[in-house]
């Protein structure tokens, strides 16, 4: 261990200090209000790791010199973070939306109970699943901007409990509904090719563990959920009609931008023309969501720089346990750092038995609703979502507590099926 990376893991173990405590901050600036606005600054939760891999970034600067600092920041990857920021911003843009919800309200008309009810049973099971075709950001995005209006919205009187239950129960279903293919979930991407998981692997290993806990989470909540969703509003005013090939070369724009996933300039080259033609046809467009999309780019940059000096404690870890101490290893560490940076780290380790290789991407993937940091696209949700809870911001303690019951059920189907 040198000193270099002493000072990462205390700076890390600081950033996850930090991000408990942003609902704390959010109360301080209630309290001070001559200072809110720091206080809601340091409250920001996709804030905390790019705040804190600057401050690793100094400090690589006064320990080993400014170009050792700047070499190490130009030797991480930063593609996944660009990617997510992109596909937020395409996602959530409004020909995309309105195609995506008149889908689901199509399939919800079709069954004989509470339309609105029905909608939200869909969008907690069928558009996390939907994201191992357009990948988990894209569907953690369309879910929460659908969601949003119905359930997470503090004028509906929804009891906080139940937010965070139906909360954990999306980011749990996000994380593990991407695992039917093998290039949407980032744990998953992450050793699909070192180990030769192709997306038929995938489906017939985990996809249909992963299908039956979704399911079963989603009923469960919206169980809970179905006193507290209310009919539509009759008076609301029925969406501007979008011209079919403007919803067309959208859903291009979002295939294309998945397509290239792993190609940024390709990708980044497309959302320049994207940028274009919203503003070539923008009667049919809300505002795009760049701000959020831009802090959770920077949350998940930030976890790239600090996460990149943590192996030298990580990978031992992962390498002494078996596999069935593994799994459950897996599934509490991703809790504390990105699970796709724990799976890659696993790729790294030689002699790695089948049975251990599954009992990792497995524990992986069922944690990944436990915290904001679990799993890349959390801190989209949070972004999106954090307006409709008290002090509007996600605590914590709150999530965990929600989280926790959907993640058992993964646990169950990945572990004993």
């Amino acid at each position: 261990m040198t000193d270099l990376q002493l000072i990462a893991a205390i700076l890390f173990a600081l950033a996850l200090a930090h991000t408990f405590a942003t609902k704390s901050f959010e109360r301080l600036a209630d309290r001070f209000p001559r200072h809110a606005g720091l206080w809601h600054f340091f409250g920001e939760v996709e804030v905390v790791f790019g705040l804190w891999a600057f401050i690793l970034i100094i400090a690589i600067a006064f320990v080993s010199g400014g170009e050792q600092a700047i070499a190490y920041a130009e030797s991480r990857t930063y593609t996944e973070p660009l990617f997510v920021f992109v596909i937020m911003v395409v996602a959530a843009s409004k020909p995309v939306l309105e195609s995506i919800r008149a889908a689901i309200a199509a399939l919800a008309r079709l069954v004989p109970l509470r339309t609105p009810l029905v909608r939200v049973w869909l969008c907690l099971a069928m558009v996390p699943l939907l994201g191992s075709l357009i990948t988990e950001p894209a569907a953690m995005t369309l879910a929460a901007l659908m969601l949003g209006p119905q359930i997470f919205r503090q004028d509906r009187g929804m009891p906080e409990w139940i937010k965070y239950a139906a909360l954990g129960v999306l980011f749990v279903n996000i994380s593990i509904g991407g695992t039917l293919t093998s290039f949407a979930a980032p744990p998953v991407l992450m050793v699909a090719a070192a180990w030769h998981w192709d997306s038929a692997f995938m489906a017939a290993t985990f996809g249909w563990k992963a299908a039956l806990a979704v399911v079963i989470n989603a009923t469960a909540v919206t169980i809970l959920l179905r006193r507290h969703v209310g009919a539509d509003d009759p008076h609301a005013a029925p969406a501007a009609p979008i011209p079919l090939l403007v919803s067309a070369i959208h859903l291009l724009f979002l295939a294309a931008v998945v397509g290239f996933a792993h190609h940024p300039v390709i990708f980044m080259g497309l959302f320049m023309f994207f940028l274009g033609f919203t503003t070539a046809y923008e009667q049919y467009q809300n505002p795009l969501i760049l701000k959020q999309g831009l802090l959770v780019g920077f949350f998940l940059a930030g976890l790239v720089v600090l996460g990149g000096m943590q192996q030298w404690w990580l990978q031992p870890i992962v390498s002494s346990l078996e596999p069935g101490a593994l799994f459950l290893g897996a599934t509490a560490l991703t809790a504390v750092t990105d699970n796709a940076a724990l799976t890659y780290l696993g790729s790294l380790i030689a002699g790695m038995s089948d049975e251990a290789k599954y009992m990792l991407v497995a524990g992986a993937v069922a944690g990944g609703g436990l915290t904001v940091i679990a799993n890349a696209p959390n801190p989209a949700g949070v972004s999106l979502l954090r307006d409709g809870f008290a002090d509007e911001s996600i605590g914590v303690a709150g999530l965990l507590a929600g989280a926790l019951p959907p993640t058992l059920v993964a646990m169950a189907a990945l572990f004993f099926l």
